[in-house]
């Protein structure tokens, strides 16, 4: 049985029976193991019989299983689990094996992780894996990093079990990122932007369902008119399906639904990190805020019976405003993607990452949860520019957010006199204006800031970084 296997995987929960299965159809033996055999007895009795699989009671027995150089891949629950397992298997790997995480993994730890595994003479992939449980079995968008001599080796696999995009649907959406955390990070990048993708939907869905009374068949409606146009993309397809689904009494499943939304961390990872880098990713930030406050469920329902506001009902013309909706809907989809490009391009400058933003984009074409028609535009921004600084600043998306501008502030002002509540809208809107503004009144908060505490601040009249302090105090009006 030794050498025999061409992947070895270990973590049997869907995730990785799918990837396992997925693999296998691509023409490669696997070996897989999970720590509770039975799991895995049932994989090799289940969906696995007669095909080629290996089932491993042992890491040792995966590990001989596998021809060298050995390319094993964790799926199991991000954090020390991971760790654990690299300990058990470097005693029993040769030198050049990879060890491959394909779990959501803060890019801190894949990091270290990359340093520890090269200096026990291994290589080391911390690759980004989206797509949920369907795009793991057909094929996902794969964003590996890590150890550069492990992507030759990788890459033949990844490829192949990558979603296919482009004309003849051969272009793979994987392809390598960059060293050690450098795919995981992008992985997060694209979870962040995920948030932001879901709370602007949900807020044009609020703003249909409240402001305008739709029904879901209306609302199945609209969402697939616009998902024939400029918001083509997976999570419109799948709000517009929603919709259509009914339970067992013939009511909408959706208005059954428990108005608490969960989250995992990656998007609270990246407003985190954005504000250690201080760039400014508002938008994933309020779309986990505005989970956070969906949580507060039994908070809530008491401040509705005291907490009093507008009506939320629109009197205006209700096909003008559908279109305005989707209009401000695009215009704040392209602030969530610029702010996501700006993050990563800090991170890629704060971690000597060599980040390919083009490329970033098409591995996000398919086979992922924020695949959409307009990610060849932001292909095309940075093949135009590849130093562009922010995709608002493309001239394709420019004009885009320029042309949707009126009805992107008539539904914000709409939304605040209603009082349906779009934080991200809101924010979408402010990033843009503040970031087209020559002038920000932060003039007046380092004047502050030297005030109380001698902070110091540049002129406007002075080269810059020449510092200055006043003494407010001594030169101010008397008050009396």
């Amino acid at each position: 049985m030794a050498d025999s296997c061409d992947f070895g995987l270990i973590g049997l929960a869907v995730m990785g029976e799918n990837l396992a299965l997925n693999v296998e159809s691509r023409g490669n033996k696997v070996a897989v193991y999970n720590r509770t055999t039975s799991v895995m007895e049932d994989f090799i009795n289940g969906r696995a019989k007669g095909k080629a699989f290996v089932g491993c009671e042992t890491l040792e027995k995966l590990v001989e299983s596998c021809a060298t150089p050995r390319k094993i891949m964790i799926m199991v629950k991000a954090g020390p689990a991971v760790d654990a397992v690299i300990d058990s298997l470097k005693p029993l790997l040769s030198p050049g094996d990879i060890i491959i995480d394909g779990g959501n993994t803060y890019y801190a730890d894949t990091e270290r992780r990359t340093k520890e595994v090269e200096e026990a003479g291994f290589l080391y992939s911390g690759t980004g894996v989206s797509g949920g449980e369907e795009g793991a079995l057909l094929g996902p968008s794969l964003m590996p990093g890590g150890s550069p001599d492990s992507w030759p080796i990788l890459k033949p696999i990844f490829q192949a079990i990558a979603a296919k995009v482009g004309p003849n649907n051969d272009i793979p959406c994987c392809e390598w990122v960059g060293p050690r955390g450098a795919g995981h990070y992008v992985k997060m990048v694209h979870n962040g932007i995920e948030y932001g993708d879901m709370q602007l939907i949900c807020e044009a869905y609020a703003m249909l369902k409240e402001g305008l009374g739709l029904s879901n068949d209306e609302l199945y409606d609209v969402f697939a008119e616009w998902n024939t146009g400029e918001l083509d993309s997976y999570l419109i397809e799948i709000t517009r399906d929603i919709f259509s689904v009914k339970d067992e009494d013939g009511s909408y499943m959706v208005d059954k639904v428990l108005d608490r939304a969960g989250a995992k961390g990656t998007g609270k990872w990246m407003s985190q990190l954005a504000l250690d880098l201080g760039v400014p990713s508002t938008l994933v930030t309020e779309a986990v805020y505005a989970r956070g406050l969906s949580s507060r469920k039994e908070e809530r329902v008491k401040a509705s019976k005291v907490l009093k506001g507008p009506s939320p009902a629109y009197s205006g013309d209700k096909k003008e405003f559908i279109e305005q909706v989707r209009q401000a809907l695009y215009a704040s989809k392209i602030v969530s993607y610029a702010q996501g490009f700006v993050q990563l391009q800090a991170a890629a400058a704060e971690h000597d990452w060599p980040l390919n933003y083009g490329d970033c984009a098409m591995l996000w074409r398919g086979g992922c949860i924020i695949r959409a028609v307009f990610l060849d535009r932001i292909k095309e921004a940075f093949d135009a520019n590849p130093k562009l600084e922010n995709l608002l600043l493309a001239p394709y998306f420019g004009e885009a957010v320029d042309k949707a501008q009126d009805a992107w502030r008539h539904v914000v002002s709409q939304a605040a006199l209603l009082g349906i509540p779009t934080p991200a809208f809101y924010t979408a809107l402010a990033y843009y204006d503040g970031f087209r503004r020559e002038t920000v009144p932060a003039n007046l908060l380092q004047a502050q800031r030297d005030y109380f505490g001698a902070h110091t601040y540049e002129r406007v009249d002075k080269p810059r970084g020449e510092m200055f302090h006043t003494e407010w105090l001594d030169l101010r009006k008397d008050p009396s």
